[in-house]
C-alpha cells in the first residue's frame, strides 16, 4: 500500500522493524522482582492456563462457575 493512502496510526512495514532489538527482548525475559514484562507475561500465561481450566470445568461437569461454586 502506497504510503499516502496509509492512515497515520497504522504500524510501520518496513524490513527495518520485523525483528525486535535483542536487548530488549533478552531483558524481558529475565526473571526479576516487581512489576516488569517477565512478569506480567508469566502472570498472562497462567490466567490463560486458569481460564482455560475453568471452561474445561464447566464443559466436563456441564455446569456453569457460579454453581459449581455453590451460589
Amino acid at each position: 500500500m502506497p504510503d499516502d493512502l496509509m492512515p497515520d496510526n497504522a504500524p510501520d512495514s518496513s524490513p527495518n522493524n520485523s525483528k525486535p532489538d535483542s536487548s530488549d527482548s533478552a531483558a524481558a525475559d529475565a526473571p526479576s522482582f516487581g512489576w516488569n514484562a517477565y512478569a506480567e507475561r508469566f502472570n498472562g500465561r497462567f490466567a490463560m492456563i486458569g481460564f482455560a481450566a475453568l471452561l474445561i470445568t464447566e464443559l466436563i461437569t456441564r455446569q456453569d462457575f457460579w454453581t459449581w461454586i455453590g451460589l
